[in-house]
């Protein structure tokens, strides 16, 4: 190939430059304003009629509507973030669910566990730890086992279980759902603190700090989005949910030298049986007490190997 020139070449550039500037721009500003309106506008996202949390009304008051109608606004338009939160709900729901309706604790409280760690085994900052985000300390008072080894903060069925003795304890000291999830956030201390402070009963009418100030609000908006996902704007196929696992558990009652060949056993990798089983710390179990553990695998067709 012939290349012309160099300055030729540039000579043709600025001729095609020249042509492109001198053809006319044939939308105004006006039409220009038109296009962007209708195909790329954002509009506030409404707050529901009827505002409720565990069957407990939010007061109809506009200083509550602004709260809640930011967190609509934030989780509405974080599409990344809420959609993968939807995905997720597939596989953890089917499990948190029937928990909490055997624990008597109104199913709302799942949404509880979203913002917490958006159904993720994550730690915070301050040490709280799995999908529920309990402290050490907590997690111990209601009998999770935490140590080097077993961490049951990462256990979605005892770590659930625990969450609703927390909250059924929390409900029967300040008489509402709302303000046994706000103690959820804060601590039941830290809440009694401030409705003795402050002389006051509801925790809509308590001046709190930022995080608990938003946080039954946040519990709210998670809860109507995730009720009509495709209102807010969300489509989602049946297929598009993470399926829950189809595991079984086998039961071990003494030490464990490594979870990597116990895994390798059921043609699981290690990363495999850690997956389905977060809160085995270690790549090793020293079980002096022979305490029985069930472990989840699975299922398979023949004995393991």
């Amino acid at each position: 190939m012939i290349l012309p020139k160099p300055k030729y070449f540039i000579g043709l550039i600025l001729l095609v430059m020249v042509i492109i500037h001198a053809i006319p721009d044939t939308y105004s500003k006006g039409e220009r304003m038109m296009h962007l309106s209708t195909s790329n506008h954002v509009m506030v996202v409404p707050i529901p009629d009827d505002i409720q949390l565990a069957g407990e009304k939010m007061p109809d008051k506009q200083s509550n509507q602004e709260l809640l109608s930011r967190e609509m606004q934030v989780n509405s338009f974080w599409h990344s973030n809420t959609i993968q939160l939807l995905q997720k709900s597939g596989r953890y729901f089917p499990i948190i669910e029937p928990i909490l309706e055997s624990e008597g604790v109104p199913n709302d409280f799942k949404y509880l566990a979203v913002i917490e760690s958006g159904l993720s085994q994550v730690v915070s900052p301050a040490g709280a730890t799995g999908i529920w985000q309990m402290l050490e300390t907590t997690a111990r008072d209601y009998n999770l086992e935490v140590n080097e080894q077993i961490d049951e903060r990462y256990h979605i069925v005892k770590s659930t279980l625990a969450a609703c003795k927390y909250l059924n304890e929390a409900k029967k000291k300040f008489g509402s759902w709302t303000l046994a999830a706000a103690s959820y956030n804060m601590g039941m201390a830290g809440l009694q603190k401030q409705l003795n402070r402050q002389e006051e009963k509801n925790y809509y009418d308590l001046l709190l700090n930022e995080e608990t100030k938003r946080y039954i609000y946040r519990i709210l908006a998670i809860k109507y989005i995730f009720q009509e996902p495709r209102s807010f704007g969300f489509d989602l196929f049946p297929n598009d949910y993470m399926k829950p696992w189809d595991d079984v558990l086998v039961y071990v009652d003494s030490s464990v030298s490594s979870w990597g060949n116990f895994a390798h056993k059921y043609g699981w990798s290690y990363k495999e049986l850690k997956n389905h089983n977060p809160w085995l710390r270690e790549s090793y179990l020293i079980n002096k007490y022979q305490k029985k553990y069930g472990i989840s695998v699975p299922q398979l067709k023949s004995s393991p190997k």
